[in-house]
């Protein structure tokens, strides 16, 4: 449960506060990719490596964070997360060799996807039910904006130091993150978390062994698209368009901006109306955007990929707010740890399976193709998800007890 009365808002501020010092990192440092290549005297396939290890340790650390959580606790597994990221980005700073920078980028990520994992823990721990939404939302948006915000920090101390001075300037930053969470973050009370007539019975048994919450990773194709449109939107706008770099960062960095706000209105709508309904008419929204992709106009092409994007984040949020009212709030960890796996196997599959398409076909249609595929199960998963919810009587969890 939150925290009494409203001394909660502390800490869901601190786990904002957080989540944006991991953030700024995460994405943020793509700018510096091109001298970081020059200094290393890197291969574009060697540089894929190196961005594409999120995939691969997200997918073999989010389900143990989750346990840690449980097991340590949410401050203490996201206090260490940060210093995690911090001490991955200073190694990497300090890199001699290509060797060396790929270790440093595994001990960043690491640190990283257990700091995710812990923010939604915490997020879904400390916020009051009826504001749980709200609250995802909120996250969401300011997350976007520690993506939007991070390029020119990184950037700007890069310029005088060097990339390397870049990556000391994030892992300060990430620092920071860690002593504002470590000293404004209580945790809730370990008792009952509360429906809040949302509908959904939640088994009171391990997460791990409750089908509903494994069926849960497959949730992660709704945001599928999204990862690759950030990584493929590139590519897309030279070929297609035949346009700069910088019109391509304009296009992602728009589309970034247009999430923060919808991330806080769908979050808010998420909290007033039904929140398995909600998550249909946001996939509705994803399937003829990802067709949007295809066209070869360039407005609309801009207003898809802020959809594909913003839209998909969203979703990405709000399964986590779901999760959190699958089990009582000792399972949290597990769950999140659970949906954060599915997060980084399609953040992985996607961009993956996009750039073998894009070199068979030639083009990028029958990538979004795939992609729309992959939004219209998830939509079919949420649909069956909220019959299998509405179809069980309403309980009172009562603590787990382990």
């Amino acid at each position: 449960m939150p925290a009494p009365g409203r001394t909660w808002i502390y800490s869901f501020a601190a786990t904002v506060a957080a989540m944006m010092a991991i953030q700024m990192s995460s994405l943020g440092f793509s700018p510096l990719l091109p001298a970081i290549q020059k200094d290393f005297g890197l291969t574009y396939s060697q540089i894929g490596l190196f961005t594409g290890l999120y995939g691969l340790v997200a997918m073999a650390v989010s389900v143990p964070a989750g346990i840690l959580a449980k097991r340590v606790g949410e401050k203490i597994a996201l206090s260490a997360g940060l210093l995690g990221v911090a001490v991955g980005l200073l190694l990497l700073s300090q890199a001699a060799t290509y060797g060396t920078a790929l270790g440093a980028r595994i001990v960043w990520l690491l640190g990283y996807r257990v700091a995710f994992v812990c923010v939604m823990v915490s997020i879904a721990a400390v916020c009051p039910a009826d504001f749980r939404s709200t609250g995802m939302g909120i996250l969401g948006a300011m997350a976007s904006l520690a993506s939007v915000i991070g390029a020119p920090f990184g950037t700007g101390i890069a310029e005088p130091y060097g990339w390397r001075g870049g990556m000391a300037g994030f892992a300060i930053m990430a620092i920071a993150g860690a002593v504002v969470f470590w000293f404004g973050y209580q945790p809730g009370a370990d008792t009952t978390t509360s429906l809040h007539g949302h509908g959904l019975s939640a088994p009171t048994r391990s997460a791990f062994r409750t089908p509903i919450v494994w069926s849960m990773v497959l949730l992660g194709l709704i945001n599928m698209g999204g990862f690759s449109a950030t990584f493929f939107v590139p590519s897309a706008v030279k070929t297609t368009f035949q346009l700069s770099p910088m019109e391509s960062a304009y296009v992602i960095s728009t589309s970034y901006i247009v999430a923060i706000f919808v991330n806080l209105l769908f979050g808010y709508l998420c909290d007033r109306f039904d929140r398995w309904s909600m998550m249909i008419g946001l996939g509705v929204l994803l399937i003829p955007s990802c067709f949007a992709m295809m066209l070869p106009n360039l407005a609309i092409f801009r207003a898809a990929t802020a959809l594909v994007i913003s839209l998909g984040l969203c979703a990405t949020n709000q399964i986590f707010a779901l999760a959190g009212e699958v089990v009582d709030r000792r399972e949290l960890g597990p769950v999140m740890g659970v949906v954060g796996l599915g997060g980084g196997l399609f953040g992985y599959v996607g961009p993956q399976v996009l750039g073998v398409l894009r070199d068979r076909t030639g083009g990028f249609t029958a990538g979004w193709c795939f992609v729309a595929g992959g939004v219209v199960f998830a939509l079919i998963e949420v649909v069956y998800l909220r019959r299998y919810a509405r179809s069980r009587p309403v309980l009172e969890l009562s603590p787990s007890r382990n």
